[in-house]
């Protein structure tokens, strides 16, 4: 198989996923999903009555509602007293904001990001393309692709991209059209946002390749959604419990074999925590949040690798798809 043909089987699954996508109204389903949160974006207006960052430097602020911000403002010690307010639907729902402008355009696409895509983005990607798999590999279909002169881990990895580059397509819409409905109607224009959808697809693969692992195993849909989802899960706790273990004091230090059972797991399987703290970073969401205690702990003790975690699941990404890939190509059809 050489590299021109590889190609061809790489393109003609891109194209084969999306028309099977528009053919179970899928993509109109994530059309609709991203149009919502778009229109929520146009309906948006932020009102600031003075900046937080001057020459480089936060300036010192009491938000309007506090109890001292009348006195402050009297004053001449230099505090800023800002009262903004973000309006949504057009002004029908307004919520008064102790930042300015810039800052509760920043705070609006935290959430786009942390909570919109990176997590409900994730359960529903992972719902909706759990089917593609299983119908794929049903042996009424599977047994035309299998005819044709072209290896059977080829045919699996190419669906796998071709699933990937679908997903991507409406990240990219979804990221794309908020930041742009955000910076027409507010002015404010931030490009780090736009770093979510490299993370966001680094996330999804990770995940995905466990989907279709159990597609090949199980060939049902019901197993790959349930299935990848109870994974993340298990992989979130596996995750946060190597970080609770590895900051303990010394008082509450768990045994030796804990901590290396703790350790193993957290290096072996993927790393959902640590991909949503390097999309915190990413996206310099602790001028708006606190980073949790945990992993400010990690940071002082060199604990946090997020170059390794990153790695390490695109690894276990890779292991789960070269599986995947082994056990279709030994079963029959």
């Amino acid at each position: 198989m050489n590299l021109p043909t590889s190609i061809y089987v790489f393109r003609w699954f891109v194209r084969d996923t999306f028309r099977q996508a528009n053919a179970a109204r899928l993509s109109w389903l994530m059309l609709v999903f991203s149009g919502i949160f778009i229109l929520i974006c146009l309906s948006v207006g932020v009102r600031g009555e003075a900046p937080l960052e001057r020459n480089g430097e936060r300036a010192d602020f009491l938000p309007a509602d506090d109890p001292l911000a009348a006195a402050v403002k009297s004053s001449n010690t230099g505090v800023v007293v800002v009262g903004g307010e973000l309006t949504v639907f057009f002004g029908l729902i307004r919520v008064p904001l102790g930042r300015d402008a810039a800052e509760s355009v920043h705070f609006l696409e935290l959430l786009l990001a942390g909570f919109v895509a990176d997590t409900l983005g994730i359960f529903l990607a992972l719902i909706w393309t759990g089917g593609f798999f299983s119908s794929f590999l049903d042996p009424c279909s599977a047994s035309v692709l299998l005819v044709k002169p072209v290896p059977r881990g080829l045919i699996l990895v190419g669906k796998y991209v071709g699933v990937l580059a679908f997903v991507a397509a409406q990240v990219v819409i979804f990221v794309l059209g908020t930041w742009l409905a955000l910076g027409l109607k507010t002015g404010c224009w931030r490009f780090e946002y736009l770093l979510c959808i490299p993370i966001f697809i680094v996330h999804f693969a990770t995940f995905f390749a466990v989907s279709s692992f159990l597609a090949v195993r199980a060939r049902s849909s019901i197993v790959c959604v349930l299935g990848s989802l109870a994974f993340w899960l298990i992989c979130w706790g596996v995750n946060l419990s190597r970080h609770s273990v590895r900051v303990a004091s010394e008082a509450d230090a768990p045994s030796a074999s804990v901590r290396v059972l703790a350790e193993a797991g957290y290096w072996m399987l993927p790393k959902p925590s640590d991909l949503s703290i390097v999309l915190f970073d990413a996206l310099d969401a602790g001028r708006s949040f606190h980073r949790a205690d945990v992993f400010r702990s990690l940071d002082r003790l060199s604990a946090f690798h997020p170059t390794l975690s990153l790695a390490t699941s695109l690894l276990f990404a890779l292991v789960a798809l070269c599986a995947s890939a082994r056990h279709f190509a030994v079963q029959d059809y």
